[in-house]
């Protein structure tokens, strides 16, 4: 069990709307948190240093844990986020449909009905949802930075550790990055609106 595919099941389970580029980052950040715990990198500074060999029983984790740069210069976390998180969400999405965990449920009764996609019961999602309401720090640490907070509250316990500490914080400026391309371009694409519309 990850706590990038946690993260996933979590979105998917409360039904936030959570753009696929937010929620990219944050699984990608998740693995980077992940990779820390079971010794394949560290981080020293805004930097991911290599550490030994692993192999998880997972194989998104081990494409990630392959793609750690292992010459110097060493990768910086920012740019594992923006390149280990390009359509991760769909990666992720697919993975849990070839497992079995997840199927299309269109809605309405017409055939050619709008495809919503739908969690099946299974030992995973129960997992995840356990962690989710035992507030577990790190899947609502990622959860919190992509929208999703379920109403917690703030006496939450923290991140004790400081790379995690640092990952997560990352993720954030991330996320406000993306969100200000986001309103960079809806304000570009209004002002190129209202030049064709004319005085």
């Amino acid at each position: 069990m990850t706590t990038a595919k946690d993260l996933f099941i979590i979105a998917l389970d409360l039904k936030h709307s959570v753009g696929q580029g937010d929620l990219s980052l944050a699984l990608a950040g998740a693995e980077l948190i992940d990779l820390i715990g079971a010794g394949a990198l560290a981080v020293d500074g805004e930097g991911i240093v290599p550490g030994g060999q692993v192999t998880l029983d997972d194989r998104l984790m081990d494409e990630a844990a392959a793609g750690i740069t292992r010459q110097a210069p060493y990768e910086r976390i920012e740019d594992w986020l923006w390149r280990r998180g390009r359509d991760l969400s769909a990666a992720y999405q697919a993975a849990l449909e070839e497992n079995g965990e997840l199927k299309a449920q269109r809605s309405g009764r017409l055939p050619f009905g709008s495809e919503r996609m739908e969690l099946l019961d299974t030992p995973a999602r129960r997992r995840a949802a356990d962690r989710w309401k035992e507030k577990e720090p790190v899947l609502a640490a990622l959860a919190s930075v992509v929208g999703i907070d379920d109403e917690r509250s703030d006496d939450e316990p923290g991140l004790d550790d400081e790379a995690v500490t640092t990952v997560v914080a990352a993720v954030h400026d991330a996320v406000m990055e993306l969100e200000a391309v986001r309103q960079r371009r809806t304000i570009e694409n209004a002002a190129f609106a209202n030049l064709w519309r004319g005085p």
